[in-house]
């Protein structure tokens, strides 16, 4: 199957041609630096990290561009809510981003322009489209002339009447119409500006997009990806003023929306104070639950955020880690030394891989169904847990290959939606805010994985056992099962796994 991709231009599924072959040119709008990332704008970077990671997956090369957005009005009003200069906001919510992102193992941009560096760029559009009648200035500023562009509103699907009967702003009788929208914006006193023909300003939110993307990618690049609120006005005034500018269409091949983020039920807004942060969640739930949860619906549809949504997830998680530590611990027994002939049921399994690796493609060959690939993964591991369980009563001599074979490929399609990363690419179990292992990390140092770290204290366990230093060993087990860490004691040795919390402890 081809792959095939939803494209908000057109309203419906379409074969994936990208501009080069081979290659795929992917932009996505990046957050405005003014406070942390809350679980909506979240759930919009994990989206397209996923669908960045099957690309990478089907063998295409991606240029990932996501910027940000350094000058804005809801930067200048909270540097004067905390008495600090805007750039100095700016500054520190980059980095808070930063961190976010590599706590949720989210892979960085291969480029990640800031509005501020790129301004000579939009200057230079601005200029053109008034030169070519799409623009106007007044009073210091410049606005776009959505009559001038005949296509204005063809991503959303709204008429200029439409659009005048929905207004709920104020009308700028500078305007020439309601609609106009500002590409360049005359700066008060103390506000951050730069010279323009114009006077001194900035840049309006619109044109920072559209310029970073042409800058870096191109006229028709690929993807470019967003949140559904973003269809209108931002990504339809970015068509506008692209397509004006180089006179000529498409400015995108396939416009890609997520959608939105619910809390038990009810739309996540400010105004309901339901607003929950990306590193507030993560105190409380791994990455990869978090990861999950919105793995588990299709990214175009609405998706809850709520306690038991996050439960449901967690436990869901749990599954899959369980499997992963069943087939680790078998694996990890005394290896046979003869060449094992399979069963019959060891040779239909061992074939099964191959079809539970199709059917996974074949799910997210049709617009990223993240919700089916999972669906695939679980049988997989319900398969799996049954072999395991058949091992117990009549193992047999080809077992520790059909469980390597299984192991890999649980892990293959974990990875290609972001799961079970291994710790040196994203960190397993980080906190945002860890700002040591951050620096260690870049600085080129080994960052050993959690599970290594795991294997090490249950080493030091065993040792005390063995010098029947039991204290010392309860107490090791007692704070591993703290942090949602199971060990039993089997006659082979000791077995762990994850449960997070959901299991009461086992007798010693």
């Amino acid at each position: 199957m081809a792959l095939v991709v939803h494209n908000t231009m057109s309203r419906r599924k379409e074969p994936f041609v990208p501009r080069e072959e081979g290659k795929v040119a992917m932009y996505v709008c990046g957050p405005t630096v003014y406070n942390y990332i809350h679980v909506g704008n979240g759930r919009a970077y994990l989206v397209f990290d996923t669908i960045r990671r099957y690309l990478l997956y089907r063998g295409y090369q991606v240029l990932y561009v996501q910027n940000f957005t350094d000058v804005d009005d809801k930067i200048i009003n909270r540097a004067r809510e905390e008495g600090k200069t805007p750039e100095e906001v700016a500054r520190f919510y980059e980095k808070a981003f930063l961190e976010d992102m590599r706590a949720l193992r989210v892979m960085p941009p291969d480029v990640a322009p800031r509005a501020t560096e790129t301004i000579p760029r939009m200057l230079e559009m601005i200029q053109r489209l008034v030169d070519k009648g799409f623009a106007y200035a007044v009073d210091g500023d410049v606005y776009f002339s959505v009559e001038q562009f005949p296509g204005y509103g063809k991503l959303s699907g709204r008429s200029l009447e439409e659009m005048r009967a929905g207004e709920r702003v104020e009308v700028d009788e500078r305007k020439r119409h309601p609609m106009d929208f500002a590409l360049w914006k005359s700066s008060r006193e103390g506000e951050p500006a730069w010279d323009s023909p114009w006077g001194k300003g900035r840049p309006g939110w619109h044109i920072e997009c559209s310029a970073m993307s042409l800058h870096f990618l191109g006229m028709g690049f690929d993807i470019h990806g967003g949140g559904q609120d973003l269809i209108f006005p931002h990504h339809e005034n970015e068509i506008a003023q692209a397509e004006a500018y180089a006179g000529s269409e498409p400015f995108v091949r396939y416009w890609v929306h997520n959608g939105f983020v619910n809390i038990s039920e009810e739309k996540m807004s400010k105004s309901l104070g339901n607003i929950i942060l990306v590193r507030e969640i993560l105190k409380k739930y791994h990455a990869d639950v978090v990861r999950l949860l919105a793995l588990q619906t299709h990214y175009r549809s609405p998706i809850d955020f709520g306690p038991e949504a996050l439960e449901d997830a967690r436990r869901a998680y749990e599954r899959l880690e369980n499997c992963r530590f069943a087939l680790d611990h078998f694996l990890a027994r005394p290896a046979q030394r003869a060449a094992p002939a399979r069963t019959q049921r060891e040779v239909e399994l061992s074939d099964s891989f191959f079809d539970y690796e199709r059917r996974f493609e074949e799910a997210m060959d049709d617009d990223f169904n993240t919700a089916r690939a999972l669906a695939v993964i679980f049988e997989l591991v319900k398969e799996l847990n049954a072999y395991l369980g058949e091992q117990e009563r009549f193992p047999t001599p080809a077992a520790p290959i059909i469980a390597s074979l299984g192991r890999d490929l649980l892990l293959k399609l974990c990875r290609v939606l972001g799961l079970f990363l291994p710790g040196e690419e994203g960190g397993e179990g980080e906190a945002p805010g860890e700002v040591a292992r951050e620096e260690r990390k870049m600085s080129g140092e080994a960052m050993p994985s959690p599970e290594l770290l795991v294997e090490l204290l249950l080493e030091v366990r065993a040792m005390a056992r063995d010098r029947k230093q039991y204290e010392t060993a309860d107490f090791i087990r007692s704070r591993l099962r703290e942090m949602g860490i199971r060990v039993d004691d089997l006659r082979e040795g000791q077995r762990w796994k994850f449960v997070g919390g959901s299991e009461e402890e086992p007798p010693a």
